[in-house]
């Protein structure tokens, strides 16, 4: 089969997908991937064909700025998604030609289904954690901290009907038009429901996130879609960590960040008696310091470096949060936005973490505390345990899958 697998983010949206596509290609299946363009040399360094579709992630939403999110207007946030689709619908469109099946990762999918329509292909939509799928058990996750937190009394179906009619005035309209001038009928109803389709998939573990009980949506949940990356750690990181205890991890991936908050995150590993690894990110974590009880890092092998460390602070993607379990490594987490409140509580209710305090409430005390927290044996312990049980094949699993059921 030829597979066109999508994904619009940014590393730990994509580095899944890569999983994904390298399980089929190893079952003799044909994938193609659409990925932002700042990751088409990494999956081209794979061997696969790559897609680039949309802007340049990185000046979006990197660097010390806030967030553009939460300054948009209504009509500004209109024009940035019909630009969107704008933008996607053609791109998809050609590289879906000759495919057999799409596989839709991310909720930043807004033309995938419609392509899949014009040209008659089965499109699977996947997500990467499960509050991000509509069901009474939970809120939507909220976009921008401009978004008012909902009242009391609201339901958490009501809360969810309020975000469909959120997402029918963003993506609806323009989404329409592009369908029409492609010769499909426009969609007239749920726009965020046709977009997630009736049985979406969870590319999620389901020890560390199960799927929602209370939804009408069929949700195929494989486990997360784990890419194994054996790269060896730099000489000079190796020589840090055989230099004295396993140090904290402290980085916030493709995250914004203000400029003193790599500092913040050093002088509270050193409060509580840490040696720390400082992951620059796309925010460019660089505390002002030249001591020798820290280390900065570009890309490395998570999946080798955490199994090093004592502890990992992070903002809480699917994919950090996921790496981390399967390290056994015990974490906190400093929830930004969308989906990472979700993970914090999830550590939490697990009791092999900590939610640290939000970008915005970054104190030495208030992350020191978090730490102190994390590092307590018995939390280290569960984590240890925890990490048994996490299903490593879910790449193998959904590949299998997709296989058998669209072949």
């Amino acid at each position: 089969m030829r597979i066109l697998i999508s994904s619009i983010g940014s590393r730990g949206d994509v580095q899944p997908i890569v999983a994904l596509a390298l399980e089929l290609r190893a079952l003799g299946h044909d994938p193609k991937l659409c990925v932002a363009p700042n990751f088409k040399d990494w999956l081209e360094s794979f061997g696969l064909v790559c897609v680039p579709i949309g802007p340049d992630l990185k000046k979006l939403t990197g660097g010390s700025a806030p967030s553009i999110a939460p300054s948009l207007s209504d009509e500004q946030r209109r024009q940035f998604a019909a630009q969107a689709i704008r933008t996607q619908f053609p791109v998809m469109n050609e590289a879906a030609r000759g495919c057999d099946l799409i596989v839709a990762a991310g909720a930043l999918q807004f033309t995938t289904r419609s392509v899949a329509e014009l040209l008659g292909i089965p499109c699977v939509y996947a997500a990467y954690c499960p509050v991000t799928l509509p069901s009474p058990d939970h809120p939507p996750p909220r976009i921008g901290s401009s978004d008012s937190p909902p009242s009391p009394e609201e339901s958490n179906r009501s809360l969810w009907n309020k975000d469909a009619r959120r997402w029918n005035g963003l993506f609806r309209e323009p989404l329409n038009e592009e369908r029409v001038k492609a010769g499909l009928a426009p969609i007239k109803t749920n726009v965020q429901r046709y977009i997630f389709t009736d049985r979406p998939w969870l590319a999620a573990d389901p020890t560390l996130a199960p799927a929602p009980s209370g939804t009408r949506m069929r949700i195929v949940q494989t486990g997360a879609w784990i890419l194994r990356d054996p790269t060896p750690l730099p000489d000079e990181l190796e020589k840090f960590l055989a230099e004295g205890e396993p140090p904290v991890y402290l980085g916030f991936g493709s995250m914004r960040a203000v400029e003193h908050t790599g500092q913040i995150l050093l002088d509270a590993a050193r409060t509580v008696g840490r040696r720390a690894i400082v992951s620059q990110g796309w925010a460019n974590l660089r505390p002002l310091d030249t001591g020798t009880d820290w280390i900065s890092i570009g890309d490395v092998s998570h999946e080798r470096l955490f199994a090093r460390v004592a502890a990992v602070l992070h903002h809480g993607g699917a994919g950090t949060t996921t790496t981390a379990a399967v390290a056994g490594r015990p974490q906190v987490i400093v929830p930004h936005d969308y989906d990472q409140p979700y993970w914090a509580r999830r550590v939490e209710t697990l009791a092999v973490g900590v939610a640290g305090p939000g970008p915005k409430n970054l104190t030495v005390d208030a992350v020191a505390s978090a730490l102190r927290a994390c590092l307590q044996p018995e939390m280290a312990a569960r984590a240890e345990l925890l990490a048994t049980r996490i299903e490593r094949n879910g790449a193998r699993i959904a590949a299998e899958r997709l296989v058998d059921e669209f072949r």
